[in-house]
């Protein structure tokens, strides 16, 4: 009896709960319930910053690096509070333009920009920024873009490569459906309005270091710690911790640091294998992805790791990095004349995606991508073997097409194992 009188009570005072959510076309649920994303007050919290959306995997805050094609790749764009690690390529021609993307997008979103070199002027590098593509000229641009570099080739429907046909198609051109992330236009630039229009903070390092600085106590290098003094009062005076609510509507900070770990800021780790300060760098991205989680910020840092003698220093540098990406190019290497990459300038490497809210490291099911710079756009496709298999193609060069694609992995050409010809 106790016990049906206690269940008695609880059903009658749910049933109070109920009918007076009902009232207010609020279920119960909904009203005791805890206050997630996703959900009513939480989504159109998400929602209201401009130039971001949630993930449909595990409601991270997103926002676009510039490029369509990458944020595909990263599960739908760049997470706030994360890292993104740019593997320079060996000449550093390429790696500069995925950073300007990301720095143009912030300015088309009208989010605040936080950029730092120890090379460049940051009001240098923001009036290199490319052009964005709006509206209908996106579609029509793209569209000259791709007509003037299609080939014979390309015309024509591999029927032979019949397992093409059943992988996914890259995000490579504008579609109507996505509104999330812009194209650009990298033979013109931004607009000078656009520019004038956003906030942005430049750090040069010639500007900020001093002499009299004594950072023997932290061991870090002057660069790394006026960095990190400079990005810390960014996000606590404009509200972006959190702690100190904005007064106007919330923003996004995105941080760009351009060549980091070069000797120009400081650091001997590319001059020697035996660094005197070997964890300068390491203890500089432990401390700023600190700042980053706790704060709406998002950053992006160059890197050139082909430069760094201490392979241990770039095994530690991508585990403090939430995602890493290596461009290796085609200059200067065998692969420049070798056929099988005649349609592309370079390899794209997705090293590492982020674990946010796993347990595990989420693998990326693409491996083998490939990049070309077109007279417009810089576009990431997957990399395929050449339909040109003809009679006219000496024995040799099948041979090294062969060799070429074992190297690539199981990914493409996994059934290229014949010796004298590629076995489809």
């Amino acid at each position: 009896m106790a016990a049906a009188a206690t269940c008695g009570t609880g059903t009658g005072s749910t049933g109070s709960v109920v009918a007076a959510a009902s009232k207010n076309n609020v279920t119960s649920f909904q009203r005791r319930g805890p206050r997630v994303s996703g959900t009513d007050s939480g989504c159109s919290r998400l929602l209201s910053i401009a130039g971001t959306r949630p993930s449909v995997r595990n409601g991270q805050l997103l926002v676009s690096t510039g490029l369509p094609a990458l944020d595909q790749l990263l599960g739908g764009g760049l997470a706030v509070g994360t890292v993104l690690l740019i593997e320079e390529d060996k000449y550093n021609i390429y790696s500069p333009l995925l950073f300007k993307y990301f720095l143009a997008e912030g300015i088309v979103s009208g989010h605040t920009l936080l950029v730092a070199s120890a090379k460049e002027d940051p009001a240098d590098i923001l009036q290199e920024l490319p052009a964005p593509l709006l509206d209908d000229n996106c579609k029509k641009d793209f569209d000259e873009d791709v007509c003037n570099h299609e080939t014979p080739e390309s015309n024509i429907k591999m029927k032979i490569a019949w397992r093409y046909q059943l992988l996914p198609k890259m995000e490579a051109g504008p579609v109507s459906s996505s509104r999330f992330g812009h194209y650009y236009d990298v033979s013109k630039r931004i607009p000078q309005e656009l520019i004038e229009a956003s906030k942005w903070h430049g750090f040069f390092l010639p500007e900020k270091i001093s002499s009299t600085l004594n950072v023997e106590s932290c061991s870090l290098t002057h660069g790394y710690l006026k960095l990190l003094q400079f990005i810390q009062n960014i996000i606590y005076e404009e509200g972006f911790d959190g702690s100190n609510p904005q007064k106007k509507q919330k923003n996004i900070l995105r941080i760009g640091i351009q060549s980091l770990g070069s000797p120009l800021w400081g650091d001997d780790i590319c001059c020697t294998e035996n660094s005197d300060n070997s964890h300068g760098l390491t203890k500089f991205l432990f401390v700023l992805r600190g700042l980053l989680r706790a704060s709406l910020s998002a950053c992006i840092i160059t890197m050139p790791t082909h430069l760094i003698q201490n392979k241990a220093i770039i095994a530690r540098v991508r585990n403090l990095s939430d995602i890493v990406v290596g461009l290796e190019s085609f200059i200067g290497s065998e692969k420049e004349t070798n056929p099988l990459y005649k349609d592309f300038h370079g390899l794209i490497h997705i090293r590492q995606i982020p674990r946010l809210n796993n347990l595990i490291c989420d693998v990326s099911d693409v491996k083998d991508l490939a990049f070309k710079l077109k007279r417009k756009l810089f576009t990431i496709e997957r990399l395929h073997l050449p339909p040109d298999l003809s009679d006219t193609v000496s024995r040799s060069s099948k041979q090294d097409l062969a060799e070429s694609a074992k190297l690539l992995g199981p990914g493409c050409g996994m059934m290229a194992g014949g010796k004298k010809h590629l076995d489809f």
